[in-house]
């Protein structure tokens, strides 16, 4: 094939491929991408990811891009920028801080069209920080992944409305679906968690990070009325060792020592979800989005998600979940009991609305034809 009749190409950038819901979209845009005819090419630190990124068809370039050093970023750009040549980059879409700066120097000196993802409300704890963070704003076209996102990058940024797709997150409901789920993948679950015969399952999935919430739901957890209840925490602690080792000595020190497990990352969610009695997602802070809640939805689970964020647009209290005031321990604790309470028909009835709601609006293939579309835009 000569030069000029490749494919179009689209280049994603990210810090690295290890784990979380940035990464995993990366990989389902890239699919699609293959799926579509275009060249699909990921650049990052590397991670557990990357085969899976180069089994649907992608190809992966390490670079070092999880350092905000500024001498790195540069040396990233000009890394980029013959990256872009070589490979005759139509499109450069950046999904992090660090690598965006490096990706925009890069796209200025080739002319390669540019896309960034907006997925978080980034912290500005210091003057330059908005400075910084300003980069997941200055795309041709800028992807919010929900309407809370989007309305807080335009007052945060000015971001002119016209630049702005609101694309949510999805669930590949291949994957995310209860028919398919043995149960045997359940029973490995309950065994390797030491989950009792009939103990109610209350599932946190999240990286251990003291704002996802795990010590609002111990916390939470001493105040249910049920007291055979089960908290299982899924998700890797990323190194923060000591947060890990402060909800353990909490949960002793409220005597859960029996009734917590923390389980560490969980690589097949969609049995964690089944194995469950009820989903959590208890961030004290707004969550962009909130995969998690989408996911368990998806499963047929109930979910208590805090009222702020993403989950005030993907749950419906009392149709698809419930919604409780973020860090109130004693409000959770109330709405698990409720949610505990529901008979067969109740949970059925709740699950099969919020399976429908998700593959209504929240699904991976919704979520990569909006974002293909942005790249036919710039094209």
């Amino acid at each position: 094939m000569s030069a000029d009749s490749l494919p179009p190409a689209v280049l994603q950038v990210l810090p690295m491929l290890e784990t979380g819901g940035v990464e995993r979209g990366t990989i389902e845009v890239a699919e699609a991408l293959v799926r579509a005819g275009f060249r699909a090419l990921v650049a990052s630190a590397g991670g557990r990811l990357v085969p899976e990124l180069m089994h649907v068809g992608a190809t992966h370039i390490a670079l070092p891009l999880a350092y905000k050093d500024p001498w790195v970023i540069w040396r990233n750009a000009a890394k980029l920028a013959a990256l872009i040549r070589d490979n005759r980059i139509d499109i450069v879409h950046a999904r992090s801080r660090a690598p965006a700066w490096s990706a925009r120097l890069a796209v200025r000196r080739t002319g390669a069209r540019w896309v960034t993802t907006y997925h978080g409300t980034y912290n500005e704890d210091f003057a330059l920080k908005r400075r910084y963070n300003a980069v997941m704003a200055s795309g041709e076209r800028v992807i919010a992944i929900s309407h809370f996102i989007a309305e807080h990058l335009m007052a945060r940024h000015g971001t002119d409305p016209a630049r702005v797709r609101i694309i949510p997150r999805g669930v590949d409901p291949r994957r995310f679906d209860p028919a398919i789920v043995s149960g045997g993948r359940i029973v490995k679950l309950a065994r390797a968690w030491r989950i009792p015969d009939d103990a109610p399952v209350v599932l946190l999935p999240g990286r251990l990070t003291r704002w996802k919430g795990q010590e609002v739901l111990i916390e939470a957890l001493a105040r249910m009325q049920r007291r055979d209840a089960v908290a299982v925490l899924a998700g890797d602690d990323q190194g923060r060792h000591g947060y890990r080792a402060g909800l353990e000595a909490l949960a002793e020190r409220l005597g859960l020592g029996r009734r917590v497990r923390i389980v560490g990352d969980c690589p097949d969610m969609p049995a964690a979800l089944m194995l469950a009695d009820v989903a959590v997602s208890a961030s004290i802070e707004p969550e962009a989005f909130g995969r998690v809640v989408v996911e368990a939805q998806a499963m047929g689970r109930p979910v208590v998600a805090t009222a702020h964020g993403g989950a005030l647009e993907t749950v419906s209290p009392d149709e698809t979940g419930w919604l409780v005031p973020p860090g109130d321990a004693e409000a959770l604790a109330a709405t698990l009991d409720h949610a505990l309470s529901l008979d067969e028909e109740e949970r059925a009835a709740l699950g099969a609305q919020a399976r429908e709601a998700v593959l209504a609006r929240y699904t991976t293939e919704r979520m990569c034809a909006a974002t293909l579309d942005v790249y036919r835009e710039l094209l």
